[in-house]
């Protein structure tokens, strides 16, 4: 069963925008370093040689995560959506119990930011807030106890 890759249109050009740095820039350039180590005679003790090939499993095997992912993404444009429910790529404020507002956006597992307040559709927060509207109040539950948050607007941009 293929799980959803959900993912901004932005989330997705930057998901490209590395796999293509990895292939056409840095792989080719420890490739590079690898051929003149190893031309260099004795590979067991030679750190160049040695660490370059490291570094190229490390490409490779990113390359393929990439490949993965872009292969099952699922782009949808927060700015195409018409909803008055929290969906996915919604950009919410919230108030928690002690006054304090938070604006947190809604985004793919691959755009999860905590500085920008970019939150995983899988997270527990999103989950609590998909579906809801302006207005509502959900609990968020948390180990230590429970917090309840009131939706004060939600944007698609």
């Amino acid at each position: 069963m293929e799980k959803k890759n959900y993912i901004t249109p932005v989330g997705f050009e930057k998901l490209k925008a590395e796999y293509s740095e990895l292939l056409h820039k840095e792989r080719p350039k420890v490739v590079e370093v690898v051929a003149w180590a190893a031309s260099n005679g004795d590979r067991s003790e030679n750190a160049d040689y040695q660490y370059g090939k490291k570094r190229l499993r490390e490409i490779d095997h990113r390359l393929h995560f990439l490949n993965q992912r872009l292969d099952s993404a699922e782009v949808v444009d927060p700015a195409k959506v018409q909803s008055d429910k929290i969906v996915f790529g919604a950009t919410v404020e919230i108030e928690k119990e002690n006054g304090e507002t938070k604006v947190i956006k809604i985004v793919g597992e691959d755009e999860i930011d905590i500085e920008k307040g970019f939150i995983s559709w899988k997270s527990p927060m999103a989950q609590i807030l998909i579906g809801k509207k302006t207005g509502e109040c959900v609990n968020l539950q948390k180990p230590a106890s429970n917090e309840e948050l009131i939706i004060l607007s939600i944007n698609y941009i």
